[in-house]
């Protein structure tokens, strides 16, 4: 298997290209040679069901992977029971919206630590992943992945080491390593080759060579503050804030590893997500 790579949403060249229907995003992703698309219900699951299936046959005959991101004001660790209940019922819309449209993968939002310890926010953030996975079994969608996201902002619940925690709970559970984010909530920590390496190993020392190889990614560079951490989503074109994605795509290339990455720049996603492709098949070995 391979990486995949596309963008979220519909970049600004979408239009400017021509195009206005969302089922013609699979045409305009195969000008890029892209093979990945991930569907956005941040603000909320609203759909025309006829829509996202034909969407869904477009991608699917364009040998495109969908994934879906589920709203961002899902909080899996909210200290209020009701809000919990409802982020596992928006999960669950999110993932009917996924099987109208064939995608298998919805990306989460941890939520916040608000005033409450972080492992106490962990804690509810697992039950409530638990009780998600539950009614997607109930529905008879429990093979669809849910993919607990790294977050940017320090306050958020979502640092690497407790995504990879909300992970363990459960084998059918994948990591969305966000690489913008974890630059942004250490404070530029992604430097380079090594920095990359010690995050891909403690993925594979902590969930098994099986999930490490086959993570769901978002990258872009985003602009950070030490007092929050994550600002702005950037473009590529940025040259004063990072990470790099050449040190990360020549370590997936070298290990043989096969994510499904996702960019997320400011408008220019489906350019900068060919950046990255193009990075990763220069570093490609063949046998």
């Amino acid at each position: 298997m391979n990486p995949r790579f596309g963008p979220a949403g519909r970049p600004d060249s979408f239009a400017s290209m021509g195009y206005k229907k969302t089922e013609q995003l699979p045409e305009y992703l195969q000008k890029f040679g892209l093979n990945a698309f991930e569907y956005q219900f941040g603000r909320g699951v609203r759909y025309t069901g006829e829509a996202l299936r034909r969407f869904g046959e477009k991608a699917a005959q364009a040998g495109i992977a969908l994934s879906v991101h589920a709203p961002y004001y899902i909080s899996l660790s909210s200290v209020e029971e009701e809000k919990r209940r409802n982020s596992i019922t928006y999960i669950a819309d999110s993932a009917k919206a996924a099987r109208l449209m064939g995608a298998d993968r919805i990306v989460v939002h941890s939520g916040s630590c608000g005033k409450i310890p972080r492992e106490e926010a962990l804690s509810l953030a697992q039950d409530t992943l638990a009780g998600a996975l539950r009614t997607l079994d109930e529905l008879g969608l429990g093979d669809i992945t849910l993919c607990p996201e790294t977050m940017g902002k320090l306050n958020q619940l979502g640092d690497f080491g407790e995504v990879l925690r909300l992970c363990e709970a459960d084998e059918r559970l994948l990591p969305c390593i966000d690489f913008g984010h974890l630059n942004a909530r250490t404070f530029g920590g992604i430097r380079g080759r090594e920095d990359y390496a010690r995050i891909l190993d403690e993925m594979e020392n902590r969930l098994g060579r099986e999930r490490a190889s086959r993570f769901h990614a978002h990258f872009s560079k985003i602009e950070y503050t030490e007092k929050g951490g994550e600002k702005l989503h950037l473009t590529f074109a940025d040259t004063v804030f990072g990470p790099d994605f050449e040190p990360l795509m020549e370590l997936v290339a070298k290990r043989g590893l096969a994510p499904r990455f996702i960019c997320e720049s400011a408008g220019t996603q489906a350019e900068d997500a060919r950046q990255m492709m193009d990075a990763w098949a220069a570093n490609r070995t063949t046998d």
